[in-house]
């Protein structure tokens, strides 16, 4: 299946399906359903609304809102009149708001929320650009966007004919979509994706998945992130309902009450359910206990080449019945694979899931990249490799330079950073290869896997390379710690700082009679230090003599997006972790053996 522009998969829908649950979310408490012709009526009025306006070709207008049906009734509107749709997270800064709007020049805002509307409002009103604000949720004395749906339905018959001009007016190379990159350090950059970037995406991964009409599928990545953006253009293509969580924290409710078969992610929300399944496995008593931990020791070993033995088949036929089973009742009961991107899955994680009976299975991307690159997919044999992010597109080149770094090249890599020639030209050379900027090798000359980010691996004082990353993935894999940050650059050796799991450490905590006032007293309890110190030394077994952590300090609060130390996309903001940690990061390599660590937040090992 081709498509060249995003509305003609729209097109499509309208013209062979039926569907009268093209997309559903949640209304105070049950599911509401939307029709293919419904879809198509609220995207075509939008579209003559916006005309009757005074929008055209090239005009930009931002939306910053939860995942819900509206949101592509007007992406779908925007795309037919050749409006650049500018979707921008809802978790930002004000500065950041004022930066891209300003930045952007878009003309419209439209929010989900009465928060966000009271938050934007103000930014908006010093903005000479923007126009109109206008709010999908109905809020007193706020223009809602169905205003501009009733406008172009009062002019639907005069209005006819001009859009289909403007339709034929957009082509594949048009810019769609200015996609801000969440960014680690300074102000984003603004991505322009074309109709030809997203589609050709979905046409690299049209025949990697198992779905189609009959599938079911839930969505609560952020539409405005590229990854979620095009994943949903290929669940729509394919004709699958499209279910919308209706918040995070009903993830796993919302999975079970539309017994969903696939759902694209990242690996944080695995790491939280494997978490919350854990936690579950501790609360069990006895011969229940024992068979629950033996299943999961036993799913680690799972292997993807499907060369385990006979015993081991007949064992897990047996760990399935007795503990993966209810694994898959959480879900619904009809889960049959789940796609993760984003960041590094561990590989531990994806055996267990299929040792579960769930294909997990990782990808890899950009937003330059519209995004994906690579993904491993379990459809045909031979094209899955846990550990790696799978065989490259069909459709895009992928080459190792010589320092390591991945270049890719092919019709998903983006038409340039927006107001930004000059960068544009450093990541895209003269020959048209895309410098992502990881660093990666090809597994059996097929599979790609990523070690690291080139800006972020750094020389010790000996002058032996680390790749944090690679490090930090394999701390996460303990149960007790959330987040980590490996650092060292020109040091004698490497030190982590670590944000505990706290839900979990609280729960350990209070079955081993561990009293604490807060969080800052708890990670100073000797039995906690005690904790940290074997689940680092798991990790320095399996690392080289260079790249162990001699050191590393436990601090007393999570890291978040909303408390500025993760991105929207949830990566370490690691300037930001420096400027905050900097005294800690002072004691670390001033440390002297017997010291009392200033704030007794901290744990020392020196091997």
């Amino acid at each position: 299946m081709t498509f060249e522009r995003t509305f003609d998969i729209l097109s499509h829908l309208k013209e062979n399906s039926q569907k009268q649950d093209i997309f559903c979310a949640k209304k105070n408490g049950s599911w509401v359903k939307f029709s293919v012709d419904d879809y198509n009526r609220n995207a075509r009025d939008f579209a003559k609304g916006l005309i009757q306006m005074g929008f055209k070709k090239g005009d930009k207008i931002a939306t910053v809102s939860n995942n819900r049906p509206e949101w592509n009734f007007v992406d779908m509107g925007m795309s037919m009149v050749g409006v650049i749709h500018v979707p921008i997270y809802p978790t930002i800064s004000e500065e950041e708001f004022s930066y891209i709007f300003n930045h952007s020049e878009v003309k419209m805002v439209i929010v989900s929320d009465v928060s966000l509307y009271k938050k934007i409002k103000p930014i908006v009103a010093l903005n000479k650009n923007i126009e109109y604000l206008y709010t999908f949720n109905v809020i007193e004395d706020a223009s809602n966007w169905n205003e501009i749906s009733k406008l172009g339905e009062e002019h639907r018959v005069k209005l006819k004919n001009t859009l289909e001009q403007y339709k034929q007016e957009v082509n594949s190379d048009d810019v769609a979509s200015i996609i801000y990159t969440s960014g680690t350090t300074g102000m984003p950059k603004g991505v322009m994706l074309t109709h030809g970037n997203f589609l050709n995406n979905v046409a690299g991964v049209w025949e990697m998945f198992q779905i189609d009409r009959n599938s079911r599928v839930l969505s609560f990545l952020p539409l405005c992130h590229v990854y979620e953006r095009m994943v949903n253009y290929l669940f729509q293509a394919k004709e699958c309902s499209i279910y919308y969580a209706e918040s995070l924290g009903s993830i796993a409710s919302d999975m079970a009450s539309a017994r969903v078969n696939a759902f694209a992610t990242v690996p944080r929300v695995i790491e939280r359910i494997y978490d919350k399944i854990v936690s579950k496995g501790e609360d069990l008593n006895g011969i229940k206990k024992m068979i629950f931990f033996w299943a999961m020791r036993l799913g680690e070993k799972y292997s993807d080449a499907n060369n385990n033995s006979f015993i081991y088949k007949l064992q897990l036929k047996l760990a399935r019945k007795l503990v993966f089973s209810k694994w898959q009742r959480s879900f619904g009961g009809e889960l049959k694979f789940v796609i993760s991107g984003g960041a590094a899955l561990q590989p531990r994680l994806s055996r267990l899931f299929f040792a579960a009976g769930i294909h997990l299975m990782e990808g890899y991307g950009l937003t330059e990249t519209s995004p994906v690159i690579a993904t491993n997919y379990s459809i045909s044999p031979g094209n899955l490799k846990i550990g790696t992010v799978g065989p490259v597109l069909k459709n895009i080149e992928v080459k190792i330079d010589q320092d390591g770094e991945i270049l890719t090249k092919g019709p998903c890599v983006m038409k340039g950073y927006y107001k930004n020639p000059e960068l544009t030209a450093e990541v895209i050379d003269e020959d048209g290869w895309f410098h992502t900027g990881d660093i990666g090798e090809l597994v059996d000359s097929k599979f790609l896997k990523i070690t690291d980010r080139k800006k972020e691996m750094f020389k010790t004082s000996s002058g032996k390379y680390i790749a944090p990353q690679a490090i930090e993935n394999m701390l996460k894999e303990s149960i007790f710690i959330e987040q980590s940050m490996v650092v060292g650059e020109s040091e004698k050796f490497a030190s982590a700082l670590i944000s505990p799991n706290f839900d979990y450490l609280h729960m350990w905590a209070h079955d081993h009679k561990i009293h604490f006032r807060d969080n800052k007293e708890l990670v100073t309890d000797k039995n906690i230090l005690k904790i940290f110190q074997k689940e680092v030394g798991k990790t320095n077994k399996l690392l080289g003599q260079h790249e162990q952590i001699k050191r590393f300090r436990i601090v007393c609060e999570p890291w978040s997006a909303p408390g500025g130390e993760l991105s929207a996309t949830l990566k370490l903001k690691r300037r930001v972790l420096y400027v905050k940690y900097a005294d800690i990061l002072r004691d670390i390599y001033s440390y002297e053996l017997g010291q009392e660590n200033k704030g007794s937040i901290s744990f020392n090992r020196d091997n």
